[in-house]
C-alpha cells in the first residue's frame, strides 16, 4: 500500500501476527505560507475504507463471505416468497422471472459461503506454516547465539 492505507495495512499485519508495535512522537511545523494540503479528506477516507475492506476479506475470509451470502440469501428468500406463496395458494407459477432470481440468488449465496470456507481454511494453513516457519528462524537463531 502506498499513501494513508500504509498505516492501516502495517497495523492489522501486527496485530494478526501479534507482533509489537509503536507510535514514534514526531514534530510538526506550521505550513509555509501559501502552501495548500495535499489531504482530500473524503477521497482519502474512501481509499482507507477500501483497504480495510479488503484487508477484512483477506484475513477474514468466513465471515466476509458469510455476510456477503447472507446478503444474497436474504435477497433469494425476498424474491422467492412470492412465487412459493402463489405456488401454494393455487399449485401454479406465473411470475417465472421471478422464481429463476430467487433460485439463481440462492446459488449465488450457496457459492459464497463455499468460498468463505475453501478460503479460511486455506489462510489457517497458511498461518500455521507462518507460525512454523517463524519458529524455526527464532530457534535457529538462538543456536548460532550460543
Amino acid at each position: 500500500s502506498k499513501g494513508f492505507e500504509i498505516e492501516t495495512e502495517l497495523t492489522l499485519h501486527c496485530l494478526d501476527k501479534n507482533i509489537s508495535f509503536r507510535e514514534v512522537p514526531i514534530h510538526y511545523r506550521e505550513r509555509p505560507e501559501g502552501s495548500s494540503s495535499k489531504l482530500r479528506t473524503v477521497r482519502d477516507g474512501l481509499l482507507i475504507l477500501r483497504t480495510i475492506s479488503m484487508l477484512f476479506k483477506d484475513y477474514r475470509p468466513l465471515l466476509f463471505f458469510t455476510l456477503l451470502s447472507a446478503i444474497f440469501a436474504a435477497s433469494s428468500l425476498a424474491a422467492g416468497t412470492p412465487v412459493i406463496l402463489e405456488y401454494l395458494k393455487v399449485t401454479y407459477i406465473t411470475h417465472v422471472p421471478l422464481a429463476i432470481l430467487a433460485a439463481g440468488l440462492g446459488l449465488i449465496s450457496a457459492l459464497l459461503f463455499c468460498c468463505g470456507l475453501i478460503l479460511d481454511t486455506t489462510t489457517r494453513q497458511y498461518r500455521a506454516l507462518l507460525e512454523l516457519h517463524i519458529s524455526d528462524v527464532l530457534r535457529n537463531r538462538s543456536h548460532e547465539a550460543h
